[in-house]
């Protein structure tokens, strides 16, 4: 079998759990358990098979289960296409993170080279009405599932212009301190821009082409105050970096660049904001999008992502939530899904495997359900 899954997951004193060894056969995971119990820390581990810092974006001192404080390990056998490998990440107390492929130390920008995850979360529910922060961090994991050099750009774009604020802040006027931050940030900038364009056009074109239950969301990248144009590409960063310093030294911080980009949507069909629609409607956009992703990334990489979809019934209806079942097991993905009761995976039967979570002693256990 090939394709892009999970064959096993072995958490080590992540969050509530001492110990758990899952055996997995690469198709839909239910996890159903009370609130409490540990069902989202499974699929914490799972995302951080992936660069970043994971789906709760926690340090890593904040991971490991409390009061033995040992640190903190996940391990998989992750089959990527037609190669299996052995995924290691962990972290000692008050250590960084460290990952390991085949045991091989390793980058974790290359965890993006042999997987490729996408998550929705109960957080991303606010992603519409909240402000801009968590839409760039929304559009960047998904330009990173393309393009997973995306984050190395973003980091190094981050680093530069945290050096340039400083000089801001302390009031330097010499120019030719701030020129080389400035080429930094405009080379690492146009590579985010043209990343995050990318990936709208992508999930616009993935969506276009697909037959769904879910909603299509008109997309577009917007700039700072809204406005729908900015500087584009390396010459203009490098020119509204310079004209720019004076307002940038009274403010204190650097008011243009892709770090000020926002994320805009709507609901096509009816052409309202995403910002403006019900709950439902703006949960629905959501999911419409993450299996936009998927389809496109299928197609690109060769299998659809392994998908992390935490509370994902939350407003959506009986027929929505049978419709994403149909469709997670149409694309062939491997998703990792939590709820609080197994009534509602009843639609999945035998197309998915079942693990009911609980709590015991301040502990989790996982258990296999027969459908």
């Amino acid at each position: 079998m090939t394709g892009l899954f999970l064959r096993e997951l072995t958490l080590s004193h992540f969050r509530s759990h001492r110990r758990a060894v899952l055996a997995l056969d690469g198709r839909p995971v239910a996890i159903h358990g009370v609130n409490g119990a540990g069902k989202t820390n499974i699929l914490e581990a799972v995302s951080l098979l992936s660069p970043g810092r994971g789906l709760r974006r926690a340090a890593s001192d904040e991971i490991a289960r409390r009061p033995e404080a040992l640190g903190w390990k996940v391990t998989a056998l992750l089959q990527s296409l037609h190669q299996l490998h052995e995924v290691a990440t962990w972290a000692e107390p008050g250590g960084a993170r460290q990952v390991t492929i085949d045991d091989r130390p390793a980058a974790q920008v290359a965890l993006g080279r042999v997987a490729r995850i996408v998550w929705l979360v109960p957080v991303m529910d606010r992603l519409w009405t909240e402000g801009a922060d968590g839409r760039r961090r929304f559009l960047d994991r998904m330009a990173m599932s393309f393009e997973p050099g995306h984050a190395e750009a973003v980091l190094a774009y981050e680093k530069a212009m945290r050096e340039r604020n400083r000089l801001l802040k302390d009031g330097a006027t010499d120019r030719h301190w701030y020129h080389a931050l400035e080429a930094q940030m405009a080379a690492a900038g146009a590579t985010i821009q043209a990343n995050r364009a990318f990936t709208v056009e992508r999930l616009t074109a993935a969506q276009a082409a697909a037959e769904t239950s879910f909603p299509t969301a008109e997309l577009a990248v917007l700039h700072a105050e809204g406005a729908d144009a900015g500087p584009e590409g390396e010459e203009a960063l490098v020119e509204a970096y310079e004209t720019g310093r004076v307002r940038d030294l009274a403010a204190g911080r650097t008011l243009a660049g892709p770090h000020r980009a926002d994320l805009a949507a709507s609901y096509a069909a009816k052409g309202v904001a995403a910002r403006d629609a019900s709950t439902g409607e703006q949960k629905a956009l959501l999911v419409s999008l993450v299996l936009a992703n998927a389809r496109a990334l299928a197609a690109d990489f060769g299998a659809p992502p392994i998908l992390l979809l935490d509370e994902v019934a939350a407003h959506l209806d009986a027929g929505r939530r049978a419709a994403l079942y149909d469709e997670v097991c149409a694309l062939g993905a491997q998703a990792f899904m939590t709820g609080t009761g197994p009534e509602l995976f009843a639609e999945l039967g035998e197309r998915a495997q079942h693990l009911r979570v609980t709590e015991s002693h301040g502990a989790s256990a996982c258990e296999w359900e027969e459908t």
